[in-house]
C-alpha cells in the first residue's frame, strides 16, 4: 500500500507566533486525515511548529538540509541540528533552491544522504522547466533527476524517501499542470525508480505532485493513479484551504 501524503512547504513566510496560530487553526480541521500531513517550516519557527503540533497528526519538517555534520558553512543547518529540534521530514531540491542558490543534482544527492543517514524523512523535489518541457526533454530529465537524487541510497533507505514532481513552469505561476500531464510526470518519477530499486519498491514510494495543487483542483489531482499526495506551497499558509486538500484524499 502506497502511503499518502500532504506536505506543506511554507517557504519564507511566518513568524513564530504566527506559526502557533495557524497550527492551532490547523489541528482541528486535519484531525481525521486519511493521509499522513506533515508542514515544512522555516528554522526560526521550528520550536513553535513542534510545541504547536504536539499530540496531534501533524509532522514537522524543514525546508533544506546541508550535506556536512558540522563546519564552516555560514548560514546552513545540518542533519543532526533538525533532529535535536524534532524535525521528522526536509524538503531536498526545490526548484528555488536550485534556482536561487546554486543546488546541483550533485548536492541534491548529498544532501538526500545526509537526511537518511540521519534518520530523517527527505522530500526530494526533480521537475522541468517550460523550455525543457517545450523541448520534449521532460521524461529524460525527470528520471535523470530522480536518479541523481537516489544515487547511493539503500534499498532500505528509500522507504523513508518521498518523491515531489515540480514542473518548474507550474510553481508560484498559478499554472497547474493538468491532471494527466499531473500523472504522466509522476509515473515517469516512477518508472526511474523501479529502474534503479525493481518494480516492487517503485509501486510502494510516495510520489507527491507539487506544482500549484490548491483546493479547487486537489481532488481531481489525487484521483490519478501517479499521484499519491502534494507538496504544497500558497494553500499551506491557509488553514481551511490547506484542510480542504487533506481532505481530498479518499
Amino acid at each position: 500500500m502506497r502511503k499518502y501524503v500532504i506536505a506543506g512547504n511554507w517557504k519564507m513566510n511566518k513568524t513564530p507566533a504566527e506559526t502557533t496560530a495557524l497550527i492551532n487553526e490547523m489541528k482541528p480541521l486535519v484531525a481525521d486525515a486519511k493521509c499522513d500531513v506533515v508542514l515544512c517550516v522555516p528554522y526560526v519557527d521550528i520550536a513553535a511548529a513542534t510545541a504547536a503540533a504536539e499530540g496531534s497528526n501533524i509532522k514537522i519538517g524543514a525546508e533544506n538540509v546541508h550535506f556536512k555534520a558540522s563546519g564552516a558553512y555560514t548560514g546552513e543547518v545540518s542533519a543532526e541540528m533538525l533532529t535535536a529540534c524534532g524535525v521528522e521530514y526536509v524538503v531536498v531540491g526545490h526548484s528555488e533552491r536550485r534556482q536561487y542558490f546554486g543546488e546541483t543534482d550533485q548536492t541534491v544527492n548529498l544532501r538526500t544522504l545526509a537526511a537518511l543517514n540521519a534518520g530523517l524523512k527527505a522530500i526530494v523535489c526533480v521537475g522541468e522547466t517550460l523550455e525543457q518541457r517545450e523541448l520534449g526533454y521532460t521524461e529524460t530529465l525527470l528520471k535523470y533527476q530522480t536518479k541523481m537524487a537516489l544515487t547511493n541510497v539503500t534499498a532500505e533507505q528509500l522507504k523513508n524517501v518521498i518523491i515531489a514532481y515540480e514542473p518548474v513552469w507550474a510553481i508560484g505561476t498559478g499554472v497547474t499542470a493538468t491532471a494527466d500531464q499531473a500523472d504522466e510526470g509522476n509515473g515517469y518519477v516512477r518508472a526511474a525508480v523501479a529502474e534503479m530499486f525493481g518494480a516492487e519498491a517503485a509501486e510502494e514510494i510516495t510520489v507527491q505532485y507539487g506544482g500549484s495543487m490548491n483546493a479547487k483542483n486537489a481532488e481531481e489531482l489525487l484521483a490519478k493513479e501517479n499521484v499519491d499526495g502534494g507538496l504544497i506551497g500558497g494553500a499551506s499558509l491557509k488553514a481551511e484551504d490547506f484542510s480542504i486538500i487533506v481532505k481530498a484524499v479518499k
